[in-house]
């Protein structure tokens, strides 16, 4: 007999089993704008009832970096998804759109039908919380790139708003107060760093205590979820005027801030307004890490910062709270050249 695609470590038989298994899954994300189902060659969402005026559609992409090595070394696989979600969503809605619909890229070493079943478990819970359908996606098993047990986790989203309601930063002025919505880990960004400083640096395993008198080991720790902050800024947006939003990932809350700031402000932010979680002392002390480039890398316990007008803000932050925020008012807008100082 010659040579198969199971003997070059391709098994289409397992990825029809994990098809299978991920079909209720995908279906308990559908919204009502949702046409056909799983299996077709695109997925098909009606935007002509959406109640907008004048949509605009939003698109997003990102991954889940290294931290899908953690995911591996742990065999937990049912909670990364919920980070590839967060870091699609809640860069649509620093635009004021709301998330319609997601898709998946999932590449792995090996299909294992359980796996993928946990993979995308995570995917479709974060896409209930987002309030957006999982439409589609890819499963790509790569042997003699990827080891069994390797994954990769990319996805896309697509959201609208009302062209007349899109957020660009222009509203931004003196006076607007800063409000950060805490963040109670890494979520999906600087997992390269941390990763060296906590393992090979400081030679600690996953089983070890997150820091001394942690509860929890470090690999739970960092497999803690991203938190998903859409659906709170939405409703903070219809709430009151919010005049920018930023999504505190990779470049850290200044290099953030600053991608929507107008050239005629500033942004004012004082550190001391928030809790910053101790992992971040953590991989700072072990790794001696200088303050700036903590900051550069990591969130440092904010993962979202809304300004807006000060009229606003007591209403807003209750909004925020009802969704299941702890939002601090960390700061202000002053005049100034488009920078967010941190001190």
């Amino acid at each position: 007999m010659g040579e198969t695609y199971e003997a070059a470590g391709v098994s289409i038989e397992a990825g029809d089993e994990a098809v299978r298994r991920i079909g209720p899954l995908v279906k308990s994300t559908y919204r009502p704008e949702v046409l056909g189902g799983l299996g077709g060659f695109g997925g098909l969402f009606d935007v002509s009832n959406l109640g907008l005026d004048n949509p605009v559609l939003v698109s997003t992409t990102d991954g889940v970096g290294t931290k899908a090595v953690v995911a591996s070394q742990m065999q937990k696989f049912d909670t990364i998804g919920l980070d590839l979600v967060a870091m699609c969503v809640d860069d649509l809605v620093c635009q004021g759109a709301q998330p319609l619909f997601f898709l998946d890229y999932v590449a792995i070493g090996k299909t294992v039908p359980e796996e993928i079943e946990q993979l995308i478990s995570g995917i479709a819970e974060g896409c209930r919380q987002a309030g957006c359908a999982l439409i589609g996606g890819e499963m790509a098993e790569h042997p003699g790139v990827m080891e069994p047990g390797e994954f990769d986790l990319v996805g896309f989203a697509v959201g609208a708003v009302d062209r007349d309601r899109i957020i660009t930063g222009e509203m931004v002025g003196a006076g607007d107060v800063l409000i950060g919505l805490p963040s109670p880990n890494l979520r999906s960004n600087g997992f390269s760093l941390a990763r060296r400083v906590l393992f090979d640096v400081a030679g600690k395993s996953l089983n070890d205590p997150a820091y001394e008198g942690a509860p929890h080991s470090l690999g739970e720790e960092l497999l803690q979820p991203s938190v998903i902050y859409a659906p709170a800024v939405l409703a903070a947006i219809e709430a009151g005027s919010v005049h920018t939003v930023a999504h505190v990932t990779g470049g850290g809350l200044a290099g953030n801030l600053e991608r929507v700031l107008p050239d005629s402000a500033d942004a004012q932010v004082d550190a001391s307004t928030w809790e910053t979680p101790r992992i971040f002392t953590e991989i700072q002390h072990l790794g001696n890490i200088d303050e700036a480039e903590m900051r550069t890398v990591f969130n440092m316990g904010l993962g979202m910062v809304l300004a807006v007008a000060a009229e606003d803000a007591s209403n807003i932050m209750a909004t925020l709270e009802a969704g299941g925020h702890r939002p601090t008012q960390i700061g202000e807008v002053t005049p100034g050249t488009g920078q967010a100082i941190v001190n």
